[in-house]
């Protein structure tokens, strides 16, 4: 029988990849440089250059955007339009679905470079962008999951391959954390507010955050991983049955956990001990991956000494590994209490960021290059010496932050005989930190070196494939029509064989598992307000104190300060009392903080006189010999814009501060007469003016600050 005439023709949209990696090269180069950039900062304060833009605090969540969303996303959707064409022997949806996925996500990506250095944040990490933009990833999300489950159901491959299982958990889980945690309500075209407020907005934050790590991060990198790495080994997939049994534990699993970045502190025991066990619980299907991957390189080590493409999978998955065996340590509520808040948890992010995706994402545009360009790699040296200071870059930011957070953890707990703190000036410790901020600094060099090389690579590959007339005109290839189920004669697992012929039914069960733990979790504490107890004491936010609030979120100082007291005897002898969970009840965002750069802020509030605060911003070292925070010269220049005040506490008052009609329609006059109050007590302890300092938002800074921690105080 002739089969060739059963055969369809037709063609995959290559230059789509094409777009995506070239992107991929360029917001790598740019997300690596922020880095290095506000790493260099810590060192050497002056490069925060005392301009607004520049600052450490505004170009720390670019970096972090640029690398997550920038960087790896394009990395994601390259990997993602190449191997699902090929795994479903079918063109993409929609040429146009896919060329508006591609320009909408780089706007998006613009409009995030635009926005973060000017201020307009969130405020909420991972997910700083304001509200417009999230409305537009929402949309770009919804063209790229309209794009690419029309392509599973035209596709001529009944049944869907492992990694088709990972970008669908990705699609579909991402779209549910995205649209939960950037529920907010506007003020204005630059500024929100969370529905959510102080421990539930922070449940619903981490929710968000772990998962973003876990579904934005993990599970479409190992998609790509279970495309790409049998694909340049020419070997199969170790083991089907681990796929599946990887598959579904992880999935399942992940959602849970996300409440491990709020250990030890306000948020109930159970939602802490729920994120503990499942965190701690993880390990098993990570680790199932991970063996999956590294084994099917069995039988292929020759070609693993010899390829720098594998040499990139392979370091990348061992990545994989370390940062999912750590990551379970570190949720363990007595590791935790001595890593979190310090560099070891820098050390841990950029291990899985640099490491586990950066290199898979290396190794798939190394491996793509040729393939969508038709052309040898210009210089296959180049890639193997990116392999290896990039590898070495990677080992020393690893190594120095690890140190820097042992070092860290032990200063701040120590005390002497006579029980009192060894170091009770927190700049102690920073000080002692800087030679390993060096040697993270030179380790981020090297990685961003690593890029420059990819990029030079890259642009001379393409170089040479145009001046040598390549084809690049989209790959035609031929293949059967989807042909009748048949049942799966003595197939290991004749259940999920059938279930991979039926993506919609997939899907659902992909979402089912996501959704229960995600439930569980945050309906008890976000969803019922009353689970939270409140504290008679704890009063709203006077207008000036809401303005600068907003300011002290503009300037990103959650990115260096935490506000959250744990109940261990360093901090509490520190700091004072502990947090409760009902002095946050009208944060919105809330701002417990997820590294302390500079010492915590939640009882700051009435420890110095205002003109302290006062010369701290403007010269942080005049009061704080040895600080390394940056200047804040302009909260000295710009007057304060009120134009928004009753718009904010109208805002709050939608969602649930309980501000009065009188408050809102007099809080113009009510800003002012504090402001002015606060300006003549600055005044008089040698501030200069104070008609002019009143109008200044400095003055609407200091007065949040010395409103932290004053209810609790003045309570007790």
């Amino acid at each position: 029988m002739n089969t060739s005439q059963n055969l369809e023709t037709f063609s995959f949209n290559d230059s789509i990849v094409r777009k995506f990696v070239l992107a991929t090269v360029l917001w790598a180069f740019v997300g690596m440089l922020v880095g290095v950039l506000i790493a260099l900062q810590l060192g050497i304060p002056a490069l925060n250059l005392g301009l607004p833009w520049t600052s450490f605090g505004r170009l720390r969540p670019l970096h972090t955007n640029a690398v997550i969303f920038a960087f790896a996303g394009n990395a994601i959707f390259a990997g993602i339009y190449y191997s699902t064409q090929r795994l479903c022997k079918a063109r993409m949806f929609s040429d146009f679905l896919s060329s508006l996925h591609f320009w909408g996500w780089q706007a998006i990506i613009v409009a995030a470079a635009l926005t973060l250095p000017q201020g307009i944040t969130s405020g909420k990490e991972y997910a700083e962008l304001e509200w417009p933009i999230d409305i537009a990833i929402t949309l770009i999300w919804v063209v790229f999951a309209l794009n690419f489950f029309g392509t599973l159901f035209r596709r001529r491959e009944r049944h869907i391959y492992v990694a088709l299982w990972f970008y669908i958990a990705t699609i579909l889980t991402v779209a549910m954390l995205h649209i939960v945690n950037s529920l907010a309500i506007p003020v204005s075209a630059f500024k929100s507010y969370s529905i959510f407020a102080g421990i539930q907005d922070a449940l619903v934050q981490w929710w968000y955050g772990h998962n973003a790590v876990a579904f934005f991060l993990t599970t479409p990198f190992l998609g790509l991983m279970y495309y790409f790495m049998p694909k340049a080994a020419e070997r199969p997939v170790y083991s089907y049955r681990l796929s599946i049994l990887h598959f579904w534990s992880l999935v399942f699993l992940y959602i849970w956990a996300g409440p491990h970045h709020l250990l030890n502190t306000a948020l109930p025991d159970w939602a802490q001990t729920v994120g503990m066990v499942f965190s701690v619980v993880l390990i098993a299907p990570s680790w199932g991956g991970m063996i999956n991957g590294l084994l099917t390189l069995r039988g292929a080590w020759d070609k693993l000494r010899r390829d720098p493409v594998l040499k990139f999978f392979v370091v990348g998955i061992t990545f994989y590994g370390m940062s999912t065996f750590e990551g379970p340590m570190m949720s363990i509520r007595a590791i935790n209490a001595f890593t979190h808040y310090t560099d070891y948890t820098i050390g841990h992010v950029h291990g899985g960021a640099l490491g586990w995706n950066g290199f898979i994402a290396f190794g798939m545009i190394y491996y793509l290059l040729p393939r969508l360009w038709k052309h040898e790699i210009w210089s296959p040296k180049l890639v193997m010496t990116h392999f290896w200071v990039g590898t070495i870059g990677i080992v020393l930011y690893m190594t120095s932050m690890w140190v820097a957070g042992i070092t860290q953890a032990l200063m701040w707990r120590a005390f002497t005989n006579e029980g009192t703190l060894l170091y009770p000036d927190f700049v102690e410790t920073v000080v002692k930190l800087i030679p390993f901020y060096w040697i993270r600094a030179f380790g981020g060099l090297l990685y961003l070196s690593g890029v420059v090389m990819c990029a030079i690579n890259v642009i001379k590959t393409v170089g040479l494939s145009h001046a040598s007339g390549a084809d690049l005109s989209d790959t035609r290839v031929q293949a059967a029509p989807m042909a009748a189920e048949h049942e799966p004669v003595g197939h290991p697992n004749p259940w999920h064989h059938r279930l991979e012929g039926a993506p919609a039914v997939f899907g659902v069960l992909v979402l089912i598992s996501v959704l229960i733990g995600g439930a569980a979790e945050i309906i008890p504490m976000a969803a019922i307000k009353t689970n939270v107890a409140t504290i008679p004491s704890v009063k709203p936010y006077t207008a000036l104190e809401l303005e600068g609030r907003d300011i002290y979120i503009r300037e990103g100082c959650y990115n260096c300060h935490s506000q959250m007291i744990r109940p261990f005897r360093e901090e509490v002898v520190r700091y004072g009392e502990y947090s409760k969970a009902g002095e946050s009840v009208y944060d919105h965002p809330f701002q417990f903080g997820s590294k302390r750069t500079g010492p915590d802020l939640a009882r700051v509030g009435g420890k110095y006189p205002h003109f302290w605060h006062y010369r701290h911003m403007k010269e942080p070292t005049a009061t704080t010999p040895g600080s390394i925070m940056p200047a804040y010269p302009w909260l000295y220049d710009r007057d304060l814009d009120t134009s928004l005040t009753v718009k904010k506490l109208q805002a709050m008052k939608t969602i649930g501060v309980p501000y009065s009609d009188e408050e809102i329609n007099g809080a113009q006059a009510a800003l002012t007469a504090q402001a002015e109050k606060l300006a003549a007590e600055l005044s008089a302890q040698g501030a200069g003016s104070a008609s002019e300092s009143a109008k200044k938002e400095i003055v609407a800074l200091i007065a949040y600050l010395q409103r932290l921690g004053t209810d609790i105080k003045s309570g007790n």
